[in-house]
């Protein structure tokens, strides 16, 4: 049987008119929607890999239930959790990630939006030493991406590790036989870590094989890096 939660109040609250709305509506919708977005470009598989998102208002976050089917899911399955990851609200226990995804948000203030995937690349090139490297201009915004030593999935250990390797100001790293993580201001910004990472992560396995690969010399991503934060990039 299904472990639940109702101790914020799982039950429709009444808007004037007596038009029904959910508890934390907004950031429940904006997590389904950038859910089953990564599901149809591929980044996750069956119920592999989990989302986050913190509220603007209140200290807790809405995050993907634990080993429930993506396709098909209804907004009260999207769990509630404060920002230590207690269980708050939802029809569904909340992901084992949930360590990770808060204590990334707890050390990072800018951080609203956490995505993390077990994409194919991404966890092919997480197996390696050396860190990924930008080899097209759009992928400036998201490197360094430094890699974490494998730790089991879903402990404080896991997390701890993902907050030092992002530092202060990282978007994604990479956990070796494990996956990525990617985090930004909003959930665009932390779904945009994710596709350009993996992105990365392709094309470096595929230049690696063919032999060419070559990365954008360190001025060049300094130079991107420095258009992108003006807002002056093409």
């Amino acid at each position: 049987m299904e472990e639940r939660c109702h101790t914020i109040s799982s039950e429709n609250e009444k808007r004037p008119g007596g038009i029904k709305t959910m508890k934390y509506e907004r950031i429940r919708k904006i997590v389904l929607e950038a859910i089953l977005d990564a599901v149809d470009q591929g980044l996750i598989k069956g119920t592999s890999g989990n989302i986050a998102l913190r509220d603007e208002k209140d200290d807790v976050v809405a995050i993907t239930p634990s080993g429930i089917p993506y396709k098909g899911m209804q907004l009260e399955d999207i769990a509630i959790v404060d920002l230590n990851g207690k269980w708050l609200d939802g029809r569904y226990k909340p992901s084992s990630e949930v360590p990770m995804h808060t204590a990334v948000m707890r050390a990072r203030p800018d951080v609203k939006a956490t995505v993390h995937t077990h994409g194919m690349f991404a966890t092919i090139m997480a197996m390696g030493n050396e860190e990924l490297e930008a080899i097209t201009p759009p992928q400036c915004e998201f490197v360094p991406v430094r890699k974490v030593p494998f730790t089991m999935p879903g402990s404080d250990d896991v997390a701890d590790k993902v907050v030092e390797a992002l530092g202060k100001d990282g978007r994604s790293v990479l956990i070796k036989n494990h996956g990525m993580f990617c985090c930004g201001k909003d959930m665009k910004a932390a779904m945009s870590a994710t596709v350009y990472t993996e992105e990365m992560a392709t094309t470096a396995f595929y230049a690696k094989v063919l032999g060419t690969y070559e990365p954008m010399p360190k001025e060049g991503v300094a130079a991107m890096k420095a258009l992108i934060a003006a807002d002056k990039a093409v």
